[in-house]
């Protein structure tokens, strides 16, 4: 039988796709490529953008074509069977991609171009490439001597692994995890969405009552309400402690000694290039100009914030004795008594909001929000291959042209062998060829409740948020207007800005404007009555400065991770950890608590000494946010603007200068302080 993956095809056939086909189909496609680069890499120059980088363009997109279904399916429909030959295909590519960043005979290729007759006919998008290319050769060893070039290259592949036997400890551990609960007083104060979620699980694994796992929704329906604080307990221990040496499941998925090693090896790495730490490696490619920097505004932050955070606290701890008859808050208790003094002090919880926001009124609203600020229109699409029933697919259709921009997959609900959390990637990226233009494609993922039998899926206004925030990455991938593949949408971008149209997307959920599109009660259609609403924006900022110093706490726990690692002992990043919490947190952390061992974003995912990227970015999205308020909420000159700089330019200049096209000034931090509540004199 043929492999589908091997065929030519507009979209992935998801449908027809099985494990089987996931390993020849790389190795067909790495051969080939191997092949191709030979005999370009062979040629005498001097090099052009049309006998160089074209045809490797073309390499690229097609091995990318075909390990993005790959990828995505381990991420959504992880089983034995997938991921043991997903990891078959990440050590193939990993190994590929090492080869390929120290080809000399390519590093001089693209020096020849970047040195040679041609250079001064290239656009910006062409200069930018070739820059970035040069600069990954060098990041990737290609100027190492032997044996030191062979150590490297051995190093990046065992780290892609470890990285992702990280990753994949993590989802075993949240779904072994389950917790029966058959007497009703211990589920007193969950919502009935959720304990009909619940319900429902124990119903089809023959159980009477509830069953609960350590997916989100089922975790943040504890913590947040349950008024039984030995089940919010028993879940916090569960939750805490994944993927390590400690709570229910110690030792069985533990992640501490693959977190040394990644550490160990991200450190010879740093050695091995000349860069005195691991950080200074990675802010290569990022706009912060070193560690230091860095850490000045990791610093600045906690300093105006710090203050604020800590009176927030100190109100939790009266409420909870006075109120709540809990003389000492535990971690378990925080967030169960944060919702009731937000309650309590605003008149507003997120149950009344969830019958306000219908997953298909969100969905509705938000297209719409964007369509007006960007000008284009959405388009549902329905003869398409999906990898599950619940998937949509939509086209976004230019108001100007009427023409097909890019599509956008579409899953949004938490179920088995699915990956936790909520994140957007590329499936097909834009491209241009003589004059056929390859559209871009995105996945974006959620894990939010499934609708019950009797009701849709409701969501609280974080998911809302969640839901804007991936829209947001999407839409930089999706409405680019650079036509090089590799500063195309989210490509090039620094990665300490990648995350402002995320970002900048969550402000539009929050004013009456966008909340008109957005919210209407499932069962009578009535819009959310302004005194929810302004009861909504009065809770906006509550606890806010708590929530900023712990993403401080973790920002500054991976920086510091990063510059201060040099070969210690097993004992070391939990004792920095807690040495982090220390000087940053005013909340209580149960001894057992092993938060790294499960924080993907570092030690999986691309945000290794790079976390602070969250803050520093909502800065700019803030700043870029001010535009509008200044302007009108949907001032179409403005929207049109930031539509043909951020989310259009990609990453074909720097995001620093992007960015003063858009805002026609260097950022500020005003906006960022008033959107968190926080005083400039602080």
């Amino acid at each position: 039988m043929s492999n589908p993956l091997l065929q030519d095809f507009d979209l992935p056939p998801f449908g027809q796709l099985e494990a089987s086909h996931f390993v020849p189909a790389v190795e067909t496609v790495l051969a080939d490529n191997r092949q191709a680069i030979e005999a370009l890499a062979n040629q005498s120059g001097p090099f052009d953008w049309d006998s160089l980088a074209e045809p490797l363009a073309e390499v690229d997109d097609r091995l990318a074509r075909v390990f993005s279904p790959i990828s995505h399916l381990n991420n959504v429909r992880n089983d034995d069977a997938v991921r043991t030959a997903f990891e078959q295909c990440l050590a193939l590519i990993s190994r590929y991609e090492a080869e390929m960043g120290q080809h000399r005979g390519l590093y001089e290729a693209w020096c020849q171009l970047r040195g040679g007759p041609n250079w001064a006919g290239l656009n910006t998008a062409q200069r930018k490439t070739v820059e970035d290319k040069l600069r990954d050769f060098k990041l990737a060893g290609v100027g190492l001597d032997e044996p030191a070039r062979s150590r490297f290259r051995t190093l990046q592949e065992k780290l892609s692994e470890h990285q992702n036997r990280f990753e994949q400890n993590v989802l075993d551990a949240t779904e072994a995890w389950q917790c029966h609960v058959s007497d009703p007083a211990r589920i007193q104060g969950i919502p009935e969405p959720d304990l009909a979620r619940a319900a429902g699980r124990a119903e089809t694994g023959g159980l009477d009552g509830w069953l609960f796992t350590l997916a989100f929704p089922d975790y943040l329906a504890i913590m947040q309400h349950a008024d039984d604080r030995s089940l919010r307990e028993e879940i916090h221990r569960a939750h805490a402690t994944r993927a390590s040496d400690q709570g229910p499941d110690a030792g069985r998925f533990d992640n501490g000694p693959i977190m040394n090693e990644i550490l160990a090896m991200r450190q010879e790495s740093a050695d091995l290039l000349g860069y005195p730490d691991f950080a200074e490696l990675s802010l290569a490619t990022k706009m912060a100009d070193s560690g230091d920097a860095v850490a000045a505004f990791l610093a600045d932050l906690q300093a105006r914030s710090c203050p604020a955070a800590e009176k927030e606290f100190e109100a939790l701890q009266d409420y909870a004795r006075e109120s709540l008859g809990i003389a000492s808050l535990a971690p378990w208790d925080i967030t169960w008594a944060s919702e009731k003094r937000r309650l309590a002090c605003h008149a507003i919880s997120d149950e009344q909001l969830r019958p306000y926001f219908p997953l298909e009124r969100v969905l509705s609203g938000m297209f719409d929000i964007a369509g007006e600020l960007y000008g284009f229109s959405v388009q549902s699409l329905s003869d398409f291959d999906s990898w599950h029933e619940d998937v949509r697919l939509y086209e976004l259709i230019d108001d100007d042209s009427g023409e097909g921009i890019g599509r956008l997959y579409l899953d949004l609900h938490a179920r088995d062998g699915k990956r936790g959390g909520a994140w957007m990637d590329e499936c097909i990226s834009r491209r241009r060829q003589g004059k056929d233009l390859q559209t871009p494609v995105a996945y974006l993922t959620c894990n939010f409740g499934a609708p019950a039998a009797d009701q849709p899926s409701l969501l609280n206004h974080d998911d809302v948020i969640t839901l804007f925030h991936e829209l947001g990455h999407c839409l930089q991938h999706l409405l680019t207007q650079v036509d090089v593949s590799n500063v195309a949408g989210i490509h090039g971008v620094e990665w300490d800005a990648v995350e402002l149209p995320s970002q900048f997307q969550e402000h539009f959920a929050w004013p009456r404007a966008g909340m008109d599109r957005i919210a209407a009660h499932y069962e009578s259609d009535e819009p959310m009555p302004e005194a929810l609403h302004q009861a909504m924006l009065s809770a906006r900022n509550f606890q806010s400065a708590m929530k900023l110093l712990r993403q401080l706490e973790f920002a500054t726990f991976d920086l510091r991770l990063h510059r201060e690692y040099d070969g210690q002992g097993s004992g070391f990043i939990q004792d920095l950890l807690g040495e982090v919490r220390q000087s940053i947190s005013v909340v209580p952390v149960a001894d057992y608590d092993r938060f790294a061992h499960s924080f993907a974003h570092i030690f999986g995912g691309g945000y290794a000494a790079g976390y602070y990227s969250y803050l520093w970015a909502e800065v700019l999205s803030s700043d870029a946010f001010s535009a509008f308020e200044e302007q009108g909420l949907f001032d179409r000159e403005t929207g049109r603007r930031f539509r043909d700089t951020v989310l259009g330019l990609g990453g074909s200049q720097p995001a620093a200068v992007v960015f003063r096209q858009f805002r026609g000034r260097e950022p500020e931090l005003s906006a960022f302080l008033r959107h968190h509540g926080i005083s400039e004199a602080a």
